[in-house]
């Protein structure tokens, strides 16, 4: 049917169109107030426009299309207090119908439906995390009943209206519009006029939007004194600047607030929290450049997704070029938020030329060195703020011991892990620093479960001579750990590795009778797993516990392939483990006594099973392993 649309827009056919289910759901939080502070929408509409600005500012420098448009970056607000109205307007790029579509209509980014599956119910809680998924503009529907989109994209005839009450549909009509750019106006609700004042609009925008590097402006009403006192005061609507529009990277740090750090890096982020740190940096020399980097204090919520969003901009001489460029950092180091503005790169270099630049290898070389120092700092100076920060980024930020081999070292004191020996978590300086005068290396074990590896009998021998031992619970430990062989010149060694060194063997070793009487344990066992161990020994590490699994030096252990199949390797070739007897176990005592080695037919397999569950493997016969279980129990009453 047709529909009356704002002064520019002509009357014509409108075409209906319904939300996509993600967007709806998200208008239903938003009406209901989700955001705990609806200021922010406008934060959101702002930076919309200056992304339509850049994205236009940048084609005009390098695209030939695009060079002769008479292009002045401008973003205006707009107060009707008639209409009840708060109007955002731009010059930027614009919209054609395809792009209201793809950008109001839906929402591209995958990791939305994870976003929606995990909100908590808390309102404030849950505030934090929409504008991490580039929803911004619906939080415009927390103050408006009902928005219109007047656009036109830069280079094209057309113009369209977009409109939008959230009721689950949208429209999009044919409009006229004489300029390129978008205008988005928000129909204020009843009680939500206080964004039709000035003074808390021009607020709003020296709080989060003063260092957009474009111009913001808005009509202000001013006083004109009288000339005598036969003239009354005049009334004058100026059009003035609101913002500093100042690049705030491009800045002396000397001149910069901390708050102005804070609201920079919220308008960046969409990120309502403030940052953890932030590092400002300026090259001179033979490669200018300036680079502004804030680690978050919450974790983005695709920050384990493969399609994460990178959280770097890059910038040529303040022009902006890319936002979407997973090279400028490595990916460990996906959670750093920033600008980089490079002086000696081209405008119109392509992704392909980013990738193999020499400029800005050489800038991302120096910007990892820069952030991994002052986390170093960090952890020096304030360890409970560093802790805050590794509970959070810690797991992300091994991942770079697996492959940046040039920041290695400084990765290696940076990494924290839990310990055997104390409360919470320990770095490998202090685990050096503690080690006793006789041990040769630092020592690990792996898995998945802290309270399994706690108690694990691979940890039996090192808890009695009191040596510590590394708890590594996270699944990328299993991977990159392997890779790190040492830590300043001491051998950094798995606890369920074959190859143990003599510092944890026992002292009180059997006699070699009992060896040798022993030995006949040893035989019949190995005959009775031999399709499911590579070999059965004699163990020098267990205290307690009869059997344990270990690994050949040369073989992944079991963490590793079970690492390896969820990475897509499921053909690997079958890995058997060793098994190794703890032969002053009163068990095997018990045989040797009695001589009943038949009962090992029944025994080698329990022993086999239960190391595997201290393993925190799954027992391949369940069936079996109870009836023998229950077969021994029954014996035992």
């Amino acid at each position: 049917m047709a529909k009356k649309s704002n002064e520019n827009a002509t009357e014509n056919l409108s075409n209906t169109h319904k939300f996509q289910t993600e967007v709806t759901q998200l208008l239903d939080l938003m009406i209901h107030s989700l955001y705990s502070n609806k200021e922010i929408f406008l934060r959101e509409l702002i930076s919309n426009a200056s992304d339509a600005l850049d994205k236009l500012n940048y084609l005009t420098l390098t695209d030939d299309a695009y060079k002769n448009l008479a292009f002045k970056p401008k973003i205006k607000i707009i107060l009707n207090k008639e209409n009840n109205t708060l109007s955002i307007s731009d010059n930027g790029i614009g919209m054609n119908e395809e792009d209201l579509i793809e950008n109001l209509g839906t929402i591209a980014k995958s990791g939305t439906k994870s976003f929606l599956s995990q909100l908590s119910g808390d309102k404030k809680k849950d505030s934090l995390l929409i504008g991490q998924f580039g929803v911004g503009f619906y939080s415009a529907f927390m103050v408006a009943k009902k928005i219109e989109v007047l656009t036109k994209k830069a280079n094209e005839d057309q113009a369209y209206l977009w409109s939008s009450e959230a009721s689950g549909e949208y429209d999009i009509a044919q409009a006229k519009k004489e300029d390129f750019g978008t205008t988005i106006t928000l129909y204020l609700k009843d009680d939500e006029l206080e964004f039709l004042e000035y003074y808390r609009i021009e607020a709003i925008i020296k709080k989060y939007s003063n260092h957009i590097p474009f111009e913001i402006y808005m009509d202000k009403e001013e006083t004109i004194p009288a000339k005598d006192d036969k003239e009354e005061p005049t009334k004058e609507i100026k059009e003035v600047q609101v913002n500093r529009a100042s690049a705030l990277w491009t800045m002396n740090k000397s001149s910069i607030k901390d708050e102005e750090y804070k609201d920079f890096y919220q308008q960046i982020s969409h990120d309502s929290t403030d940052p953890l740190l932030w590092i400002h940096t300026r090259a001179e020399g033979t490669i200018e450049y300036k680079t502004l980097f804030f680690i978050p204090t919450t974790q983005p919520m695709d920050l384990f997704r493969v399609d994460y969003q990178p959280g770097v901009k890059l910038y040529v001489k303040r022009v902006f070029i890319t936002d979407d460029e997973k090279e400028l950092l490595p990916t460990y180091l996906r959670f750093v938020k920033g600008i980089i503005d490079a002086e000696d790169l081209p405008l119109n270099v392509s992704r392909e030329i980013l990738q193999q630049n020499r400029i800005l290898e050489t800038i991302k070389r120096a910007s990892v060195k820069k952030i991994l120092g002052e986390l170093k700092k960090l952890k020096e100076k304030d360890a409970e703020k560093y802790l805050e920060f590794y509970k959070t980024f810690g797991r992300v930020l091994k991942e770079g011991l697996y492959g940046d081999f040039e920041n290695k070292e400084a990765l290696l004191d940076l990494v924290l892990f839990k310990s055997s020996k104390r409360e919470g978590l320990v770095s490998l300086k202090e685990y050096k620093e503690a080690m006793q005068e006789d041990q040769k290396s630092i020592y690990y074990i792996t898995g998945q479960n802290e309270v399994l590896l706690r108690n694990s009998p691979l940890i039996e021998q090192f808890k009695a001579k009191d040596i510590e031992v590394l708890l590594l619970d996270e699944e990328v430990d299993a991977i990159v750990i392997p890779m790190v062989q040492e830590y300043d010149k001491t051998p950094i060694k798995p606890v369920n590795n074959s190859d143990i060194d003599e510092e944890i063997k026992e002292e009180d070793k059997i006699s070699e009778e009992d060896e040798k009487n022993f030995q006949q344990i040893l035989v019949k066992i190995k005959e009775i797993l031999k399709d499911d161990v590579k070999d059965v020994k004699i163990s020098s590490r267990l205290s307690d516990s009869p059997s344990v699994l270990v690994y050949d030096k040369n073989d992944p252990d079991f963490q590793m392939q079970e690492m390896l199949k969820q990475m897509g390797q499921d053909n690997l070739p079958k890995v058997k483990p060793i098994l190794e007897l703890n032969a002053k176990h009163e068990i095997f005592a018990k045989i040797l006594e009695k001589e009943d080695f038949a009962a090992l037919q029944d025994i080698a397999f329990l022993l086999l099973d239960q190391a595997k569950l201290a393993e925190g493997m799954k027992i391949d016969d369940i069936a079996s392993f109870a009836k023998r279980l229950n077969k021994y129990i029954a014996k035992a009453l």
